[in-house]
């Protein structure tokens, strides 16, 4: 859990990741810290996983609004946002000699309303908003794409643009970083211009548009900008999560990071917990991290106690309702009526899903939160008062699964929204400094129609579970050919109402 000896990390920098790069990593000399399968951090960022690609986010610097929403959802960090004062950007394209290149650069920067008039109303210097792509770690998800409110991005083909995106991405990566004046604190999208939210550098072997990998650059980033770069470490539960975030010789985080077996992290965060206060260091967050099957099923024992514990360490769920490293098997934490892989029932799951939320916020004074990446502000909120609450807390995070799922690359934004909405997954937030009792606890605020059994959408059509089932594969074996669902379907809405009701009760909604 601590870093390598700086000669080290720049041995392993030459002479691995160099060599890995060429095709060479088959014949590399033996190494004590290589033995012992120790990473420095951030090596990831050398990967080049430009070959998965073949379309790349192009931007429209004309209708930029310098949201920051595609930077924040994208999960492979392959987006990268600047701002600085406009004649110090005017200088810097003025120093650049080729002229193709200063045009190329140039298409990067918008003037926005956000950060040049708004600032200049505060006494600071207008300022341009850069926005760059690196095409060594854009998987051409078009994520970035399907969350651009203002169509400020739109997927072009890589075989035309990849050079210039590739040269104007070095220049991006070489400017300084954004001055801390012009990063609005009530805006959490804006914590991603500076570096020390940054602890997440990409070049992960995710699959394209990962629910889970926005998941965990998100955390880090509310983390580090909260309490720096060096504040926490990951105890990571077997999953995908460890699959792609730790294929050697490339470590996508610059935090301390390891790997526990699959149902035993929390335990390991206690150890780590206990030993860190001992050496001074309790301060520092520690923050595990793992899928559902890892927490809600096998793993559950290890987390009951840990949330029982009243220790200071924090978990982040990433729920896909599946085993996703093992192709998508049931856990407990799958809807009734999904189809699940390694079963015969063509109803799919039969058994009720279950709701880590309440088990959690049963444990007495533990904060929780459900949330999802879509919802930046609620998300942001709840990493930042998880970490400020004096004791365990445990956030669960609806992360869509695409291959799981059933649904497009650029989907998870589009389905984690429809989950809030329809019940499948709401939103709440349980903080036990509120108060003595559930209702003062229990928040359920950011879901819509929070007054009502289904939300409705602008047609007036009711946003109900089947709603939701239908936008993914995983739910096609519950819709007849006429498209009128089953039974078992119309079973798992009613049970889905049944968890919104039961929360709404908790919360005092309900008399």
């Amino acid at each position: 859990m601590t870093r390598l000896p700086v000669l080290e990390e720049a041995r392993f920098t030459c002479e691995v990741l160099h060599r890995y790069a060429r095709g060479e990593g088959y014949d590399l000399p033996e190494s004590e810290i290589d033995a012992q399968g120790l990473l420095p951090p951030g090596t990831a960022a050398a990967r080049d996983l430009g070959y998965v690609a073949s379309d790349l986010p192009a931007l429209d610097a004309t209708r930029c609004t310098g949201c920051m929403e595609c930077v924040v959802a994208c999960p492979d960090a392959a987006l990268l946002g600047r701002v600085l004062p406009e004649a110090e950007v005017r200088e810097r394209l003025a120093a650049i000699e080729d002229p193709g290149l200063r045009e190329d650069v140039a298409g990067h920067f918008a003037r926005t309303r956000k950060f040049a008039e708004v600032p200049q109303k505060r006494g600071l210097a207008p300022a341009l908003f850069g926005l760059f792509v690196d095409p060594a770690r854009c998987k051409g998800c078009g994520e970035c794409v399907e969350v651009c409110g203002d169509q400020a991005l739109a997927m072009r083909p890589k075989d035309g643009i990849q050079d210039a995106e590739r040269r104007s991405f070095e220049v991006g990566m070489a400017l300084p970083e954004t001055p801390e004046a012009y990063v609005q604190e009530r805006v959490p999208a804006d914590w991603m211009l500076q570096a020390r939210s940054l602890l997440y550098t990409g070049g992960a072997g995710s699959c394209p548009g990962c629910g889970e990998a926005t998941a965990i650059r998100m955390m880090l980033a509310a983390t580090g900008h909260a309490l720096g770069p060096d504040a926490c470490a990951i105890v990571a539960a077997t999953g995908c999560n460890t699959v792609f975030g730790s294929t050697w010789p490339y470590n996508p985080f610059r935090v301390p990071w390891t790997n526990s077996l699959f149902e035993n992290a929390p335990a390991v965060a206690m150890g780590l917990r206990l030993r860190w206060d001992q050496r001074g260091f309790s301060d520092k967050r520690i923050w595990v991290v793992g899928g559902d099957g890892a927490l809600y099923d096998i793993g559950f024992g290890s987390l009951s106690r840990l949330l029982a514990s009243g220790m200071d360490v924090k978990v982040l769920v990433l729920d896909t309702q599946v085993y996703s490293n093992t192709g998508g098997q049931a856990s407990t934490a799958t809807f009734r009526g999904q189809q699940a892989k390694m079963s015969t029932d063509r109803r799919g799951r039969m058994e009720s899903r279950k709701e880590l939320g309440l088990l959690a916020l049963a444990h007495g004074d533990v904060y929780v939160a459900q949330t999802t990446t879509a919802h930046v502000g609620h998300f942001f909120r709840a990493i930042v008062d998880a970490n400020a609450y004096p004791g365990p807390a445990l956030v669960n995070v609806y992360c869509p699964c695409q291959p799981e799922h059933g649904i497009a690359d650029s989907a998870t934004a589009r389905q984690s929204r429809l989950a809030v909405s329809s019940r499948a997954f709401p939103l709440l937030i349980h903080d036990p400094r509120r108060g003595e009792t559930l209702a003062q606890r229990l928040s359920l605020q950011g879901n819509p129609s929070g007054d009502s059994d289904w939300h409705t959408d602008r047609s007036g059509q009711a946003v109900d579970f089947v709603a939701f089932a239908r936008s993914e594969r995983r739910f096609a074996r519950q819709f007849a050919a006429d498209g009128a669902p089953t039974v078992a379907l119309l079973e798992a809405q009613a049970e889905r109402l049944r968890n919104w009701r039961r929360l709404r009760e908790l919360s005092g909604a309900l008399s």
